[in-house]
């Protein structure tokens, strides 16, 4: 009967780690769009969309992808794991799509991915991705710090409008903008907590921790650590094409700045932290709300955040797909 018991909460817990994001997102994403004019995103999506640009921004964000999973390779080799570079951008294709069903879950079914396809050790890899998300947490929080500075009162009036102005305490509790920036922090909370639930999991069992130590310790004996810097680079600078370009696919957005680009960013990069499928909700919320501080109509930001946010999901569940059909063919290939 415990075990009966046991089960059914394990598998309660799994529904909700599914169904949470999404309830979240969707709740999101509802308020946002409660009165959208969705017939108009219609005619611009058929008739408006400079599909030139929007192929040169897919490009480079599959090149992101491609490109940590050569970088990832690199921490991989002084652990004496070499596992192929394709097998990494595979990984890396997978991991993002999963992400879409179990928000962050991503991050350890890559390296089941190596450990499957490549006998590599789970415990290390996990150790580099720990390693990864720390410098790529160094390099978000710079380039958001450097972009406050230069756009301070953007984000001033950012705070003002969506009822985050703390002198105004009457006006936060009655902004339903206010109640969605608090549901997604309650968000990550949550998965902070699932988070040090795994790796308290994985403290338990002999042997893995001083593994995963020995991954995160792995950017010390990189072999060749300028080649390191530059993958960061250019998978940041990937990154902000992917969304950059996708200004020049509407006319109502292809005059902004680079500094606005920057500043949409920036906080559309913090805005997927919220543990909901690829930032949905959250990401349309700060995207929308930033636009519409550079004269951007919001019907129009409306239309950008949801063709563009598509779009670039499609595109993660197509990588995803190609990464599992390619990984299924090779080893079929390998066995015969």
């Amino acid at each position: 009967m415990k075990k009966v018991d046991f089960n059914i909460k394990k598998l309660i817990k799994k529904v909700l780690k599914i169904i949470l994001p999404l309830v979240l997102g969707g709740f999101i994403l509802c308020w946002i769009y409660r009165d959208f004019d969705f017939k108009k995103a219609e005619q611009v999506f058929l008739h408006g969309i400079n599909w030139w640009w929007m192929i040169a921004s897919l490009f480079f964000g599959t090149m992101s992808h491609v490109i940590r999973g050569w970088r990832w390779r690199q921490t991989l080799e002084p652990l004496n794991e070499y596992p192929r570079l394709s097998t990494c951008a595979y990984a890396i294709f997978i991991s993002y799509a999963t992400n879409l069903i179990l928000p962050r879950v991503g991050e350890i079914s890559r390296c089941g991915v190596l450990t499957k396809y490549e006998n590599v050790s789970f415990s290390k890899s996990l150790g580099t991705v720990v390693t990864e998300r720390m410098i790529d947490s160094l390099v978000s929080i710079t380039i958001a710090g450097i972009t406050f500075l230069l756009q301070a009162n953007i984000f001033l009036k950012f705070f003002q409008n969506t009822g985050t102005k703390f002198p105004s305490l009457a006006h936060i509790f009655t902004s339903v903008d206010f109640y969605i920036i608090l549901f997604s922090i309650i968000g990550i909370f949550i998965l902070m907590y699932y988070l040090v639930r795994t790796l308290s999991f994985f403290e338990r069992v002999k042997g893995i921790v001083i593994n995963i130590w020995a991954g995160i310790i792995s950017l010390k004996k990189v072999r060749n650590l300028p080649l390191f810097i530059l993958y960061t680079v250019l998978i940041w600078g990937c990154y902000f094409l992917h969304f950059y370009l996708t200004f020049y696919c509407f006319s109502f957005t292809s005059n902004l700045s680079m500094a606005a680009a920057m500043v949409l960013f920036v906080g559309g990069t913090f805005a997927v932290i919220v543990p909901t499928p690829n930032g949905a909700g959250p990401w349309h919320f700060a995207i929308i709300s930033m636009m519409v501080l550079y004269g951007v109509n919001k019907t129009d930001a409306g239309i950008f955040a949801l063709i563009v946010h598509s779009i670039q999901t499609l595109l993660v569940i197509a990588c995803g797909v190609y990464g599992m059909i390619a990984l299924g063919i090779r080893k079929k290939a390998l066995n015969k």
